[in-house]
Protein backbone atom coordinates (compact mmCIF):
# COMPACT_ATOMS: atom_id res chain seq x y z
CA UNK A 1 0.00 0.00 0.00
CA UNK A 2 1.37 3.58 -0.64
CA UNK A 3 1.34 6.17 1.88
CA UNK A 4 0.30 9.40 0.21
CA UNK A 5 1.34 13.05 2.43
CA UNK A 6 -1.60 13.80 4.13
CA UNK A 7 -1.66 18.01 5.40
CA UNK A 8 -2.30 19.11 8.63
CA UNK A 9 -5.81 19.91 8.09
CA UNK A 10 -6.81 16.32 7.01
CA UNK A 11 -4.63 14.70 9.78
CA UNK A 12 -6.46 17.46 12.12
CA UNK A 13 -10.08 16.73 11.47
CA UNK A 14 -9.64 13.00 11.63
CA UNK A 15 -8.55 13.36 15.01
CA UNK A 16 -11.50 15.26 15.79
CA UNK A 17 -13.47 14.50 19.19
CA UNK A 18 -16.39 14.44 16.86
CA UNK A 19 -16.10 11.05 15.54
CA UNK A 20 -16.34 9.99 19.41
CA UNK A 21 -19.88 11.18 19.18
CA UNK A 22 -20.25 9.46 16.11
CA UNK A 23 -19.30 5.96 16.59
CA UNK A 24 -20.87 5.88 20.28
CA UNK A 25 -24.12 7.13 18.40
CA UNK A 26 -24.07 4.64 15.45
CA UNK A 27 -24.60 1.96 17.48
CA UNK A 28 -28.04 3.81 17.99
CA UNK A 29 -28.80 4.79 15.13
CA UNK A 30 -28.11 1.49 13.64
CA UNK A 31 -29.89 -0.52 15.74
CA UNK A 32 -33.13 2.09 15.11
CA UNK A 33 -32.67 1.71 11.25
CA UNK A 34 -32.12 -1.96 11.21
CA UNK A 35 -35.41 -3.64 11.32
CA UNK A 36 -36.28 -1.53 7.88
CA UNK A 37 -32.73 -2.88 6.32
CA UNK A 38 -33.76 -6.62 8.01
CA UNK A 39 -37.62 -5.91 5.16
CA UNK A 40 -35.58 -5.10 2.39
CA UNK A 41 -33.12 -8.21 2.76
CA UNK A 42 -36.28 -9.96 3.15
CA UNK A 43 -38.27 -8.83 0.28
CA UNK A 44 -35.62 -8.21 -2.11
CA UNK A 45 -33.27 -11.49 -1.66
CA UNK A 46 -30.07 -12.06 -2.05
CA UNK A 47 -28.68 -10.33 0.81
CA UNK A 48 -27.75 -13.10 3.01
CA UNK A 49 -25.16 -14.88 0.65
CA UNK A 50 -21.99 -13.25 1.61
CA UNK A 51 -23.84 -11.72 4.27
CA UNK A 52 -21.01 -12.25 6.97
CA UNK A 53 -18.58 -9.84 4.73
CA UNK A 54 -20.52 -6.64 6.34
CA UNK A 55 -18.29 -7.23 9.28
CA UNK A 56 -14.93 -8.05 7.14
CA UNK A 57 -15.41 -11.83 7.61
CA UNK A 58 -14.53 -13.91 4.62
CA UNK A 59 -13.94 -17.07 3.19
CA UNK A 60 -10.66 -18.81 2.60
CA UNK A 61 -10.62 -18.30 -0.69
CA UNK A 62 -11.21 -14.62 -0.75
CA UNK A 63 -8.49 -14.20 1.83
CA UNK A 64 -6.38 -15.83 -0.22
CA UNK A 65 -7.20 -13.75 -3.20
CA UNK A 66 -6.48 -10.27 -1.14
CA UNK A 67 -3.21 -11.80 0.02
CA UNK A 68 -1.97 -12.50 -3.54
CA UNK A 69 -1.82 -9.28 -5.02
CA UNK A 70 1.24 -6.71 -4.17
CA UNK A 71 0.97 -4.22 -7.36
CA UNK A 72 -1.15 -1.41 -8.02
CA UNK A 73 -4.69 -1.97 -6.33
CA UNK A 74 -7.51 0.10 -6.60
CA UNK A 75 -10.30 0.17 -3.61
CA UNK A 76 -13.74 1.30 -5.78
CA UNK A 77 -16.91 1.36 -3.65
CA UNK A 78 -20.63 2.04 -5.35
CA UNK A 79 -23.36 1.84 -3.48
CA UNK A 80 -25.78 0.26 -5.94
CA UNK A 81 -26.10 -0.99 -9.82
CA UNK A 82 -25.95 2.61 -11.15
CA UNK A 83 -22.52 3.43 -9.66
CA UNK A 84 -21.22 0.37 -10.28
CA UNK A 85 -21.85 0.89 -14.01
CA UNK A 86 -19.51 4.50 -13.48
CA UNK A 87 -17.27 2.27 -11.51
CA UNK A 88 -16.41 -0.34 -13.99
CA UNK A 89 -15.84 2.46 -16.60
CA UNK A 90 -13.22 3.72 -14.54
CA UNK A 91 -12.00 0.41 -14.65
CA UNK A 92 -11.48 -0.18 -17.95
CA UNK A 93 -9.42 2.78 -18.32
CA UNK A 94 -7.45 2.49 -15.58
CA UNK A 95 -6.68 -1.08 -16.74
CA UNK A 96 -6.21 0.36 -19.88
CA UNK A 97 -3.63 2.99 -19.02
CA UNK A 98 -1.93 0.71 -16.32
CA UNK A 99 -2.57 -3.32 -17.52
CA UNK A 100 -1.12 -4.34 -13.96
CA UNK A 101 -3.89 -2.95 -11.52
CA UNK A 102 -5.70 -4.83 -9.75
CA UNK A 103 -9.51 -3.58 -8.45
CA UNK A 104 -11.34 -4.75 -5.31
CA UNK A 105 -14.77 -3.33 -5.90
CA UNK A 106 -17.71 -2.63 -2.66
CA UNK A 107 -20.99 -2.97 -2.82
CA UNK A 108 -24.19 -2.12 -0.52
CA UNK A 109 -26.88 -4.24 -2.46
CA UNK A 110 -27.01 -7.42 -3.70
CA UNK A 111 -28.45 -5.92 -7.39
CA UNK A 112 -25.12 -4.20 -7.38
CA UNK A 113 -22.83 -6.70 -6.30
CA UNK A 114 -24.75 -9.01 -9.06
CA UNK A 115 -23.64 -6.66 -11.92
CA UNK A 116 -20.03 -6.65 -10.55
CA UNK A 117 -19.68 -10.10 -10.64
CA UNK A 118 -20.73 -10.95 -13.97
CA UNK A 119 -18.52 -7.95 -15.06
CA UNK A 120 -15.37 -7.95 -13.65
CA UNK A 121 -12.13 -9.97 -14.09
CA UNK A 122 -10.97 -13.16 -12.61
CA UNK A 123 -8.39 -11.06 -10.61
CA UNK A 124 -10.61 -8.77 -9.08
CA UNK A 125 -12.60 -8.79 -5.92
CA UNK A 126 -16.36 -7.99 -5.00
CA UNK A 127 -17.45 -7.58 -1.59
CA UNK A 128 -20.30 -5.93 0.86
CA UNK A 129 -19.05 -2.66 1.93
CA UNK A 130 -18.85 -3.04 6.14
CA UNK A 131 -20.74 -1.64 8.90
CA UNK A 132 -19.01 1.35 9.44
CA UNK A 133 -17.10 0.74 12.82
CA UNK A 134 -13.32 2.07 13.68
CA UNK A 135 -12.22 -1.65 14.00
CA UNK A 136 -14.16 -3.11 10.98
CA UNK A 137 -12.58 0.16 8.52
CA UNK A 138 -8.80 -0.68 9.46
CA UNK A 139 -9.29 -4.67 9.25
CA UNK A 140 -10.26 -4.27 5.42
CA UNK A 141 -7.95 -0.95 4.89
CA UNK A 142 -5.49 -3.73 5.93
CA UNK A 143 -6.53 -6.76 4.02
CA UNK A 144 -7.12 -4.77 0.89
CA UNK A 145 -3.93 -2.60 0.74
CA UNK A 146 -5.33 -0.11 -1.84
CA UNK A 147 -2.81 2.21 -3.32
CA UNK A 148 -5.59 4.44 -4.39
CA UNK A 149 -9.59 4.52 -2.94
CA UNK A 150 -12.50 5.95 -5.22
CA UNK A 151 -15.66 6.43 -4.09
CA UNK A 152 -18.38 6.87 -6.65
CA UNK A 153 -21.15 10.01 -6.29
CA UNK A 154 -21.46 10.65 -2.76
CA UNK A 155 -20.18 7.81 -0.43
CA UNK A 156 -18.26 9.10 1.75
CA UNK A 157 -17.92 7.25 5.26
CA UNK A 158 -16.29 9.08 8.47
CA UNK A 159 -14.55 5.76 9.76
CA UNK A 160 -13.25 5.05 5.98
CA UNK A 161 -12.13 8.22 5.71
CA UNK A 162 -10.45 8.83 8.93
CA UNK A 163 -8.16 5.51 8.48
CA UNK A 164 -7.28 6.45 4.95
CA UNK A 165 -6.34 9.87 6.61
CA UNK A 166 -4.28 7.79 9.11
CA UNK A 167 -2.35 5.36 6.47
CA UNK A 168 -1.76 7.65 4.10
CA UNK A 169 -4.40 6.30 1.50
CA UNK A 170 -5.16 9.20 -0.99
CA UNK A 171 -9.38 9.33 -1.44
CA UNK A 172 -10.61 10.69 -4.14
CA UNK A 173 -14.67 11.38 -4.89
CA UNK A 174 -15.14 10.69 -8.47
CA UNK A 175 -18.45 11.53 -10.16
CA UNK A 176 -19.67 13.49 -7.30
CA UNK A 177 -22.88 15.24 -6.93
CA UNK A 178 -25.02 16.01 -3.89
CA UNK A 179 -29.07 16.08 -4.54
CA UNK A 180 -31.55 18.51 -3.25
CA UNK A 181 -32.43 15.56 -0.25
CA UNK A 182 -28.99 15.15 0.60
CA UNK A 183 -27.67 18.42 0.50
CA UNK A 184 -30.67 19.92 2.92
CA UNK A 185 -29.90 17.17 4.84
CA UNK A 186 -25.94 17.25 5.43
CA UNK A 187 -26.91 21.42 6.14
CA UNK A 188 -27.85 20.14 9.49
CA UNK A 189 -24.57 18.36 10.06
CA UNK A 190 -22.34 20.60 8.97
CA UNK A 191 -20.44 20.66 12.34
CA UNK A 192 -19.50 16.81 10.77
CA UNK A 193 -19.22 17.29 7.06
CA UNK A 194 -16.71 19.96 7.80
CA UNK A 195 -14.71 17.87 9.32
CA UNK A 196 -15.26 14.57 6.98
CA UNK A 197 -14.84 16.57 3.37
CA UNK A 198 -10.82 17.57 3.53
CA UNK A 199 -10.09 14.36 4.37
CA UNK A 200 -10.88 13.85 0.81
CA UNK A 201 -7.66 14.37 -1.53
CA UNK A 202 -9.59 15.13 -4.36
CA UNK A 203 -13.44 15.85 -5.05
CA UNK A 204 -13.93 15.63 -8.84
CA UNK A 205 -17.88 16.68 -9.05
CA UNK A 206 -20.75 16.38 -12.23
CA UNK A 207 -21.51 19.93 -12.16
CA UNK A 208 -21.05 23.70 -10.66
CA UNK A 209 -24.15 23.58 -8.02
CA UNK A 210 -22.31 19.74 -6.81
CA UNK A 211 -19.59 21.94 -5.79
CA UNK A 212 -20.71 25.08 -4.25
CA UNK A 213 -22.76 22.79 -2.46
CA UNK A 214 -19.79 20.96 -1.48
CA UNK A 215 -17.88 23.81 -0.39
CA UNK A 216 -20.79 25.26 1.65
CA UNK A 217 -20.50 21.81 3.43
CA UNK A 218 -16.67 22.32 4.25
CA UNK A 219 -14.56 20.85 0.84
CA UNK A 220 -11.33 22.63 -0.02
CA UNK A 221 -11.77 24.82 -2.83
CA UNK A 222 -8.57 24.15 -4.53
CA UNK A 223 -9.53 20.30 -4.46
CA UNK A 224 -12.64 20.10 -5.44
CA UNK A 225 -13.17 20.06 -9.60
CA UNK A 226 -15.83 20.11 -12.57
CA UNK A 227 -15.41 17.26 -14.59
CA UNK A 228 -18.89 16.45 -15.51
CA UNK A 229 -20.91 13.32 -15.21
CA UNK A 230 -19.36 10.03 -15.71
CA UNK A 231 -22.53 8.37 -16.54
CA UNK A 232 -22.07 9.88 -20.09
CA UNK A 233 -19.22 7.22 -20.56
CA UNK A 234 -21.50 3.91 -19.06
CA UNK A 235 -21.68 1.68 -22.31
CA UNK A 236 -24.92 1.44 -23.01
CA UNK A 237 -24.97 -2.38 -23.10
CA UNK A 238 -23.54 -5.39 -25.06
CA UNK A 239 -24.53 -7.45 -28.05
CA UNK A 240 -25.02 -10.51 -25.26
CA UNK A 241 -27.97 -8.74 -23.56
CA UNK A 242 -29.39 -7.44 -26.69
CA UNK A 243 -29.38 -11.19 -28.20
CA UNK A 244 -31.43 -12.47 -25.15
CA UNK A 245 -33.82 -9.81 -25.38
CA UNK A 246 -34.49 -10.39 -28.81
CA UNK A 247 -35.16 -13.83 -28.22
CA UNK A 248 -37.16 -13.25 -25.41
CA UNK A 249 -39.29 -10.88 -27.50
CA UNK A 250 -40.31 -13.09 -30.27
CA UNK A 251 -41.23 -15.89 -28.18
CA UNK A 252 -44.17 -13.57 -26.92
CA UNK A 253 -44.89 -12.17 -30.37
CA UNK A 254 -43.18 -8.65 -29.70
CA UNK A 255 -40.50 -8.89 -32.11
CA UNK A 256 -41.48 -6.20 -35.36
CA UNK A 257 -44.25 -4.69 -32.86
CA UNK A 258 -44.21 -1.26 -31.51
CA UNK A 259 -42.78 -1.26 -28.16
CA UNK A 260 -43.03 1.35 -25.56
CA UNK A 261 -40.87 0.77 -22.55
CA UNK A 262 -41.33 1.96 -19.13
CA UNK A 263 -38.03 1.37 -17.66
CA UNK A 264 -36.79 1.66 -13.91
CA UNK A 265 -40.64 2.45 -12.60
CA UNK A 266 -41.90 3.06 -8.98
CA UNK A 267 -45.71 2.62 -7.68
CA UNK A 268 -48.05 4.57 -9.83
CA UNK A 269 -46.00 5.08 -12.77
CA UNK A 270 -46.90 1.32 -13.92
CA UNK A 271 -50.35 2.15 -13.93
CA UNK A 272 -50.33 5.29 -15.55
CA UNK A 273 -48.35 3.53 -18.72
CA UNK A 274 -51.23 0.90 -18.54
CA UNK A 275 -53.83 4.03 -18.33
CA UNK A 276 -52.15 5.49 -21.44
CA UNK A 277 -51.42 1.84 -23.05
CA UNK A 278 -55.30 0.78 -23.06
CA UNK A 279 -56.30 4.36 -24.37
CA UNK A 280 -53.89 4.10 -27.37
CA UNK A 281 -54.11 0.11 -27.99
CA UNK A 282 -57.18 0.66 -30.46
CA UNK A 283 -56.13 2.97 -32.19
CA UNK A 284 -52.26 1.95 -32.78
CA UNK A 285 -52.70 -1.94 -32.91
CA UNK A 286 -49.22 -2.44 -33.10
CA UNK A 287 -48.59 -1.04 -29.54
CA UNK A 288 -47.30 -3.07 -26.75
CA UNK A 289 -45.96 -2.35 -23.46
CA UNK A 290 -43.05 -3.61 -21.45
CA UNK A 291 -43.08 -2.42 -17.82
CA UNK A 292 -39.24 -2.93 -16.14
CA UNK A 293 -39.92 -1.81 -12.51
CA UNK A 294 -36.79 -0.52 -10.41
CA UNK A 295 -37.51 -2.88 -7.84
CA UNK A 296 -38.52 -6.74 -8.77
CA UNK A 297 -40.01 -7.84 -5.38
CA UNK A 298 -42.90 -5.65 -6.33
CA UNK A 299 -44.06 -7.70 -9.07
CA UNK A 300 -46.88 -9.18 -6.99
CA UNK A 301 -48.38 -5.80 -6.83
CA UNK A 302 -47.61 -4.83 -10.25
CA UNK A 303 -49.41 -8.09 -11.57
CA UNK A 304 -52.66 -7.40 -9.46
CA UNK A 305 -52.68 -4.08 -11.16
CA UNK A 306 -52.04 -5.51 -14.48
CA UNK A 307 -55.12 -8.17 -13.48
CA UNK A 308 -57.38 -5.50 -12.69
CA UNK A 309 -56.93 -3.27 -15.68
CA UNK A 310 -57.81 -6.96 -17.63
CA UNK A 311 -54.76 -6.33 -20.05
CA UNK A 312 -53.02 -9.92 -20.64
CA UNK A 313 -49.37 -9.77 -19.56
CA UNK A 314 -46.63 -12.52 -19.51
CA UNK A 315 -43.85 -12.58 -17.02
CA UNK A 316 -40.24 -12.37 -18.57
CA UNK A 317 -39.43 -15.31 -16.01
CA UNK A 318 -42.24 -17.53 -17.73
CA UNK A 319 -41.15 -16.40 -21.32
CA UNK A 320 -40.51 -20.39 -22.82
CA UNK A 321 -42.28 -22.02 -20.20
CA UNK A 322 -45.47 -20.82 -20.20
CA UNK A 323 -48.34 -21.49 -22.47
CA UNK A 324 -50.83 -19.25 -23.38
CA UNK A 325 -51.98 -16.63 -25.93
CA UNK A 326 -49.53 -15.23 -28.16
CA UNK A 327 -50.75 -11.77 -27.98
CA UNK A 328 -50.49 -10.62 -24.75
CA UNK A 329 -50.51 -6.95 -23.99
CA UNK A 330 -47.64 -6.69 -21.22
CA UNK A 331 -44.70 -8.20 -20.79
CA UNK A 332 -43.55 -7.47 -16.92
CA UNK A 333 -39.47 -8.02 -16.02
CA UNK A 334 -39.47 -10.00 -13.05
CA UNK A 335 -35.80 -10.43 -13.83
CA UNK A 336 -32.62 -7.86 -13.20
CA UNK A 337 -29.84 -6.95 -15.45
CA UNK A 338 -31.84 -7.07 -18.97
CA UNK A 339 -32.87 -3.15 -18.60
CA UNK A 340 -30.31 -1.63 -21.47
CA UNK A 341 -31.66 -4.55 -23.90
CA UNK A 342 -35.08 -3.72 -23.46
CA UNK A 343 -33.76 -0.34 -24.32
CA UNK A 344 -32.33 -1.18 -27.39
CA UNK A 345 -35.67 -2.61 -28.80
CA UNK A 346 -38.01 0.03 -27.94
CA UNK A 347 -39.41 2.76 -29.81
CA UNK A 348 -40.45 4.95 -26.86
CA UNK A 349 -39.20 4.89 -23.33
CA UNK A 350 -40.22 6.31 -20.26
CA UNK A 351 -37.70 6.48 -17.37
CA UNK A 352 -39.16 6.34 -14.18
CA UNK A 353 -39.16 7.76 -10.32
CA UNK A 354 -39.96 10.79 -12.41
CA UNK A 355 -43.69 11.44 -12.15
CA UNK A 356 -45.05 9.91 -9.03
CA UNK A 357 -41.55 9.91 -7.00
CA UNK A 358 -39.15 12.57 -6.49
CA UNK A 359 -35.39 12.10 -7.75
CA UNK A 360 -35.46 9.87 -11.07
CA UNK A 361 -33.39 7.31 -12.52
CA UNK A 362 -31.19 7.76 -15.58
CA UNK A 363 -31.93 8.50 -18.62
CA UNK A 364 -28.44 8.37 -20.58
CA UNK A 365 -28.79 4.83 -21.44
CA UNK A 366 -31.79 4.97 -23.77
CA UNK A 367 -30.25 7.83 -25.14
CA UNK A 368 -27.12 6.05 -26.05
CA UNK A 369 -29.33 4.25 -27.80
CA UNK A 370 -30.70 7.07 -29.55
CA UNK A 371 -34.13 6.32 -28.15
CA UNK A 372 -37.02 9.68 -27.71
CA UNK A 373 -36.79 9.95 -23.87
CA UNK A 374 -39.95 10.46 -21.84
CA UNK A 375 -39.46 11.38 -18.54
CA UNK A 376 -41.79 13.30 -15.43
CA UNK A 377 -41.40 16.36 -13.78
CA UNK A 378 -38.88 15.03 -10.64
CA UNK A 379 -35.60 14.08 -12.04
CA UNK A 380 -33.61 16.01 -9.37
CA UNK A 381 -30.77 12.84 -9.22
CA UNK A 382 -29.39 14.30 -12.60
CA UNK A 383 -29.74 17.94 -12.15
CA UNK A 384 -26.56 18.17 -14.66
CA UNK A 385 -28.05 15.69 -16.89
CA UNK A 386 -31.08 16.66 -17.37
CA UNK A 387 -30.25 20.23 -17.80
CA UNK A 388 -27.93 19.08 -20.67
CA UNK A 389 -30.76 17.26 -22.38
CA UNK A 390 -33.49 20.15 -21.80
CA UNK A 391 -30.71 22.82 -23.20
CA UNK A 392 -30.72 20.15 -26.60
CA UNK A 393 -34.58 20.48 -26.62
CA UNK A 394 -33.98 16.09 -26.54
CA UNK A 395 -35.85 15.29 -23.82
CA UNK A 396 -39.75 15.25 -23.33
CA UNK A 397 -40.77 16.57 -19.78
CA UNK A 398 -44.51 15.73 -18.42
CA UNK A 399 -46.23 16.37 -15.72
CA UNK A 400 -49.15 14.10 -15.11
CA UNK A 401 -50.75 11.20 -16.57
CA UNK A 402 -52.28 13.21 -19.28
CA UNK A 403 -49.46 14.35 -20.57
CA UNK A 404 -47.84 11.22 -20.40
CA UNK A 405 -50.52 9.78 -22.43
CA UNK A 406 -51.09 12.97 -24.94
CA UNK A 407 -46.71 12.63 -25.73
CA UNK A 408 -47.08 8.76 -25.85
CA UNK A 409 -49.82 9.68 -28.74
CA UNK A 410 -48.06 12.33 -30.33
CA UNK A 411 -44.80 10.36 -30.64
CA UNK A 412 -46.85 7.06 -32.46
CA UNK A 413 -48.27 9.35 -34.82
CA UNK A 414 -45.07 10.81 -36.33
CA UNK A 415 -42.46 8.81 -36.71
CA UNK A 416 -40.41 11.72 -37.70
CA UNK A 417 -40.27 12.87 -34.24
CA UNK A 418 -39.66 9.85 -32.51
CA UNK A 419 -36.50 9.86 -35.29
CA UNK A 420 -35.70 13.28 -34.15
CA UNK A 421 -35.85 12.99 -30.54
CA UNK A 422 -33.70 9.84 -30.65
CA UNK A 423 -31.12 12.26 -32.44
CA UNK A 424 -31.11 14.93 -30.25
CA UNK A 425 -30.60 12.49 -27.23
CA UNK A 426 -27.87 10.30 -29.03
CA UNK A 427 -26.41 13.70 -29.88
CA UNK A 428 -25.91 14.71 -26.32
CA UNK A 429 -24.97 11.54 -24.83
CA UNK A 430 -22.03 11.58 -26.92
CA UNK A 431 -20.96 15.01 -27.07
CA UNK A 432 -21.05 15.11 -22.95
CA UNK A 433 -18.35 12.23 -23.20
CA UNK A 434 -15.17 13.00 -21.31
CA UNK A 435 -15.32 13.13 -17.56
CA UNK A 436 -13.62 9.66 -16.93
CA UNK A 437 -10.58 10.94 -18.36
CA UNK A 438 -10.83 14.20 -16.90
CA UNK A 439 -11.23 12.57 -13.69
CA UNK A 440 -8.09 10.44 -14.05
CA UNK A 441 -6.29 13.41 -15.57
CA UNK A 442 -7.18 15.32 -12.13
CA UNK A 443 -5.57 12.24 -9.96
CA UNK A 444 -2.84 12.22 -11.69
CA UNK A 445 -1.86 16.05 -11.65
CA UNK A 446 -2.96 16.45 -8.62
CA UNK A 447 -1.68 13.26 -6.44
CA UNK A 448 0.89 12.25 -8.73
CA UNK A 449 -0.50 8.98 -9.56
CA UNK A 450 0.85 7.30 -12.32
CA UNK A 451 -2.73 7.31 -14.30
Amino acid sequence: MMSYPKDRRALRCARSRVWRFYNLSFPVVFAFLLPRFAVRMVRRGGYWRHFWERITLYDRSTRRNLNRVTGFRVWIHAVSVGEIFVALRFIEEIRRRKPDSAFVVTTTTSTGRAVAEKQLGGGDLVLYFPVDRPWLMKRLLRLVRPSLVLLVECEMWPNLLRYCTFSGTPVVLVNGRISDHSYRNYCKLRFMTRRLLPMVDLLCVQGQTDRERLLRLGAPSERTVVVGSAKYEVPAGGEAVFKVVERVLGGVGFRGRTLLVGGSTWPGEEEALVMAYKQLRPEHPELRLILVPRHVERTGEIRAMLESHGVRYILRSSVGSQSGPDDYDVLLADTTGELRGFYRWADIVFVGKSLTQRGGQNFIEPAQLGRPVITGPNPQNFPVVARDFRDAQALLVISDGQELFETIRRLLQDPALRQEYGRKALEVACRKQGAVRRTLEQIRSRLSLEL
